[in-house]
């Protein structure tokens, strides 16, 4: 089979079967084109090439100074095609099942304690139409976790204030419940009372939060009120709007909540995602054990 129509093929698995959007689709189809030149210049097909070809390829990767992190997002994209073609039974083994993934460094989210939330949520200045709409969105993040795609597609049908929950559009368009604290439905009620008074835009009546002209909010919107909020509270960490989804899980561990729990009302596909947690918990005990008697005076 010719490659162009392989890739055309695979790409429609990726977007049907995987349910991926068009981003990830084309980075997964560029990860496999730049495999496919490498393979051309050595003179091998796809469809019989080795593990050790893919080792060499990972190496050729290493040398020419691509990050680890980008050298993982590659394999992974291979080990999506190559099962892929099992699959399609374009290949009968899989020769990147053995191959090793490039060592990440350790790197632990940054999380925001409780005061300092507070503390953002404070600067923002409720004189302003826009006001309880910013608080809203504080702490709709950290109250549940969501993603900031999440956020800014969440629509009012799908939310139920009596019960205190809400229907969440997650990856892969995965739809999840997830809960609304009392203190979140209160700050969207009071933004829902300046957000009717909006002329909204056609096709935007039902997304939760609007811009002043009546439109869905964007990314952009929402990192830049979070970095405008952060500044004005004078708090030195790297923030983002995903700051508030590390706190939220970070802080469910701290108070004693299951893995399994903070896992599905995250989204996470695996459990191993969420476990990145747990390394944040452990240096908190590590702060706390300090306290014990055994440790003072050492």
């Amino acid at each position: 089979m010719a490659l162009k129509y392989l890739l055309i093929k695979y790409k429609h698995y990726l977007r049907l079967e995987r349910a991926l959007s068009d981003n990830t689709i084309e980075a997964y189809i560029s990860d496999i084109n730049g495999l496919f030149m490498f393979l051309q210049l050595e003179g091998i097909n796809v469809l019989t090439c080795e593990l050790h070809h893919l080792q060499s390829y990972v190496q050729q990767l290493h040398d020419i100074g691509i990050q680890p992190k980008s050298q993982a997002r590659i394999v992974s994209s291979m080990r999506s095609f190559f099962k892929y073609l099992q699959l399609e039974k374009e290949r009968e083994d899989n020769p990147i099942e053995m191959l090793e993934s490039p060592a990440l460094p350790k790197h632990l989210p940054t999380v925001l304690s409780v005061q300092e939330i507070e503390l953002i949520e404070s600067c923002v200045d409720l004189s302003k139409p826009e006001g309880h709409r910013n608080q809203a969105i504080i702490e709709t993040l950290y109250g549940s976790g969501l993603r900031v795609s999440e956020l800014i597609n969440l629509k009012l049908s799908n939310i139920d204030f009596e019960k205190g929950y809400m229907r969440v559009d997650g990856k892969g368009n995965k739809q999840r419940l997830v809960p609304l604290s009392q203190l979140a439905i209160q700050k969207i009620r009071l933004w829902l009372i300046h957000r009717n008074s909006l002329q909204i835009k056609d096709g935007c009546g039902d997304y939760l939060f609007l811009n002043r002209r009546g439109s869905q909010l964007t990314r952009a919107m929402i990192f830049t009120i979070v970095k405008q909020l952060a500044l004005l509270a004078n708090i030195n960490k790297n923030i983002s709007p995903h700051t508030f989804r590390h706190s939220f899980a970070t802080h469910l561990l701290e108070g004693g909540a299951d893995l399994r729990s903070i896992q599905q009302m995250l989204g996470h596909e695996s459990i191993t995602t969420t476990e990145i947690y747990t390394h944040i918990n452990i240096t908190h005990l590590q702060q706390i054990i300090l306290l014990h008697p055994r440790n003072k005076n050492v």
